[in-house]
């Protein structure tokens, strides 16, 4: 398989993984079992799972002879002793879990973690890699530039581009949940209360963000992995140097440069992981999800998926067209290795040092673009989750009120989630630690998250590609204003 391009590597990786994740899925996905009395705690006299797809029981029976349930099964949550995840039964039930997980798990749940955690190795190795390669990409691509005021120009231009597709994303998923109203069509629905007339507290959180920025100790927030932070004195550190000028100037500039290619040849080492890392991960992802949660969810998926959609495959690909004056197609070509990897890996952080790669080397733009455009939009831009949590935000509200939201509420939606989606960390599951921040500012309980969880690994996998393509097509409408940036595709 080695002749075959990276893209294709990756993509038969991708498939094959979901072949056979789908495949123990339905042969070994279930299982009954009984633990052995000598196991069992004191308290207990019989314990009985039972694992399918669809969710997990656990028969309870003590020693005063009465018996308790707990159930995983994220489509009914509410219910007493109902969990949504595996891990949060083992916080709250440790020595059950721990028995569930020694004696009762399916097959097909067993070779999803082993699976998990052999993907995941190759995900630790990029980021590895990933604060030093964003460190002195982003220096050098400073350094490069020459100047302060080409930076200021390359900043505004970027920070342009991001709030403008993020806001593009949001009002599209805005467009599609009203129109589709995927929970007034839900069996899920629970109206419950009256929609509120409320106000977000956007100024907290536009504060956060700045000082999220500005890190207290520069190197904690490198042993802490903070992008944000990082990003902000790597770039002071990178103007101060040209304030400095002189030898100075030139000895960093050499330092970093140097220190560059070696991280590029250690990523682009790693990068040759990628078809078995995605294999595993898409292993993983398709062996313990059942039919069940994505039939009680069906029309929120689709919603989600349908406004993913056009702002993939139609706003960024126009805005690459006319704004940038790039092909799509081949562009898309060009970034596939890292599209797929995202997809896969769920992590728009994880995935940055193929992104960069990609830009750089197949897609035929300036480092020092790249460089900057990049690691910011990995913390920043974040298009796919601001339009998820939008969507999601609107779904719960229809499910709790029976009716949708004022326009007045869905804009206060709009701007919390873009500014929410500016916060959200790059990693799986973060646009569910973010939605917090939107759903107390319309006033919806938190807990109800807990609806979506199901299907949000699957959701996750779509918005991250779509994060990380936004990033691709900002690196080439910067370029286009960047002397020298604008490079061609390369097959």
């Amino acid at each position: 398989m080695k002749h075959l391009a990276l893209h294709w590597q990756i993509l038969i990786g991708m498939v094959l993984g979901a072949a056979i994740g789908i495949a123990s899925n339905t042969y070994l996905g279930e299982r009954q079992s009984t633990i052995p009395p000598d196991k069992l705690p004191k308290t207990l006299t019989r314990v009985t799972t039972h694992d399918t797809t669809n969710g997990i029981r656990i028969d309870l029976t003590q020693r005063d002879g009465s018996q308790r349930s707990l159930q995983v099964n994220a489509t009914r949550l509410g219910e007493p002793d109902v969990y949504a995840t595996v891990e949060d039964l083992a916080e709250h039930e440790p020595e059950i879990a721990a028995l569930y997980l020694t004696f009762g798990r399916s097959r097909a749940r067993w070779i999803g973690a082993a699976s998990q955690r052999l993907g995941n190795l190759f995900l630790r190795l990029l980021r590895m890699v990933a604060i030093p390669l964003i460190i002195t990409s982003l220096v050098s691509g400073v350094l490069g530039l020459g100047q302060a005021s080409s930076l200021g120009r390359m900043f505004s231009r970027t920070v342009v581009y991001y709030v403008t597709t993020s806001m593009l994303a949001i009002l599209t998923g805005l467009v599609m949940v009203n129109a589709i109203h995927p929970g007034l069509r839900s069996a899920l629905r629970m109206a419950t209360a009256e929609p509120p007339n409320v106000g977000g507290h956007l100024g907290e959180i536009l504060f956060r963000q700045l000082e999220t920025m500005i890190p207290p100790n520069p190197f904690q927030a490198l042993a802490q992995g903070n992008f944000l932070s990082i990003i902000c004195f790597s770039l002071a550190f990178g103007v101060f140097t040209i304030f400095v000028g002189g030898r100075t100037l030139q000895r960093l500039r050499d330092l970093f440069q140097d220190g560059f290619q070696v991280m590029m040849a250690m990523t682009m080492a790693i990068i040759g992981l990628a078809p078995y890392g995605v294999f595993f991960l898409m292993l993983y992802a398709t062996a313990t999800q059942g039919p069940e949660v994505f039939r009680s969810l069906a029309w929120y998926m689709l919603t989600v998926l349908c406004a993913l959609t056009v702002h993939a495959f139609i706003t960024l690909p126009l805005i690459l067209r006319f704004v940038a004056r790039r092909k799509p197609f081949a562009y898309a070509k060009a970034m596939s290795p890292a599209l797929l990897t995202a997809f896969s890996s769920a992590s728009s952080n994880g995935t940055l040092p193929l992104t960069m790669a990609c830009v750089e080397q197949r897609a035929g733009i300036n480092n020092r673009v790249g460089s900057f455009v990049l690691p910011l939009g990995a913390t920043v831009n974040m298009d796919g989750t601001a339009l998820y949590e939008a969507v999601a935000v609107l779904f719960i509200a229809q499910l709790h009120y029976g009716g949708s939201l004022s326009l007045a509420t869905q804009i206060i939606v709009a701007v919390t989630a873009l500014l929410a989606s500016i916060g959200a960390a790059g990693i799986p599951h973060a646009g569910l630690v973010m939605m917090i921040i939107i759903l107390q500012a319309v006033g919806l309980p938190v807990e109800m998250q807990g609806i979506i969880i199901a299907v949000d690994r699957v959701l996750d996998m779509c918005r991250t590609s779509v994060n990380v393509w936004s990033d691709s097509c900002g690196c080439a409408v910067v370029a286009r204003w960047e002397p020298g940036s604008h490079g061609e595709t390369k097959d």
